[in-house]
């Protein structure tokens, strides 16, 4: 089993980089790179070096060796570094340690959900992420040397309050920032960047992530989503998440399941507050929990629908 060559090894965590939108393009992941940075050089250097770290473990730890260099071990150890950072702080040395204590672990939950899922002919998606981060999250306000944050994070569920109309500069702003927190940022111009990196690797993945955020920014104003919640962002990103891996990423782009993707995408839409309401009480962020679950349910429900196509299971470029 021989090692990763340099090159290799630095295209493997580039790819990694872009397989958070399922794209395993180094030119997407060097974008996708500045765009962190971007957000602050904090959460660059996070993106980078987490990518690296389970990129680097899965190797370690004898993984395959196309998967790994497909940058398939390393996007869910991007976001459990982001996330980490996000959620304790960046710039604690008690964040940074276990931010690479985290993407080794999530390494391992990265091959326990393979094992589990994959005889199923599912992909495990970002959930070995969600599942480290939210335990994480939950569990840190216990721990008074990694919790720098003052009280708890959990609170009962409440109802939306706010106006509902939106402007101009709230559509454009949301549409941008839509892109921005499929990577837990919330600048729109971190999200311009974002899209450019898909506009680089595939105009197709570009549309389809673009019709995908619509389609979330539109249910979400449908429903009365307060303005606030769909300018920032938050009513997006799991809409693209859900539309790149339904029209393209697991099935293929066609009419037919671009239909089925943007259904997908409403429905992880609508699932957003209903995740945030069970998480609430441990203080837990949503990050992409609706997509993961709608996205496998879309997934097992398309093998009953010969329309769609043909369900692509083992690893291959789009298994992000």
């Amino acid at each position: 089993m021989p090692p990763l060559r340099p090159r290799e090894f630095a295209a493997a965590v580039l790819r990694g980089q872009g397989q958070v939108t399922f794209l395993p393009s180094v030119a997407a992941g060097g974008v996708f790179c500045l765009a962190l940075t971007a957000a602050g050089w904090e959460y660059g250097l996070y993106g980078l070096a987490g990518t690296a770290v389970g990129t680097g473990a899965a190797r370690l730890l004898g993984a395959d060796r196309d998967r790994v260099s497909l940058g398939l071990e390393g996007f869910n150890a991007c976001l459990t570094a982001l996330g980490l950072a996000a959620v304790l702080g960046p710039r604690h040395l008690s964040t940074a340690l276990l931010a690479l204590a985290g993407c080794g672990v999530v390494t391992v939950v990265t091959g326990a959900a393979g094992h589990l899922l994959g005889p199923l002919g599912l992909p495990s998606l970002t959930l070995p992420f969600c599942l480290t981060v939210s335990a994480t999250a939950a569990a840190a306000p216990g721990f008074r040397r990694i919790w720098h944050q003052g009280e708890t994070l959990a609170a009962p569920p409440r109802p939306a309050t706010g106006p509902t109309g939106l402007g101009p500069d709230d559509l454009a702003r949301g549409f941008l920032s839509g892109f921005a927190e499929i990577f837990l940022a919330p600048q729109w111009h971190v999200g311009a960047l974002l899209l450019l990196g898909l506009l680089v690797a595939s105009r197709r993945a570009a549309a389809v992530a673009c019709l995908g955020n619509a389609a979330g920014m539109a249910t979400a104003w449908a429903l009365g989503a307060p303005a606030a919640g769909i300018a920032d962002g938050t009513a997006g990103y799991n809409a693209v998440l859900v539309a790149l891996a339904l029209c393209g990423g697991f099935l293929p782009a066609r009419a037919a399941t671009l239909a089925y993707a943007l259904v997908g995408a409403a429905v992880a839409t609508a699932a957003g507050p209903a995740v945030a309401a069970l998480l609430a009480p441990s203080g837990g962020p949503v990050f992409t929990w609706p997509f993961v679950l709608t996205t496998l349910v879309f997934l097992a429900a398309a093998t009953s629908f010969p329309r769609l196509g043909a369900h692509r299971r083992g690893a291959g470029p789009a298994e992000g």
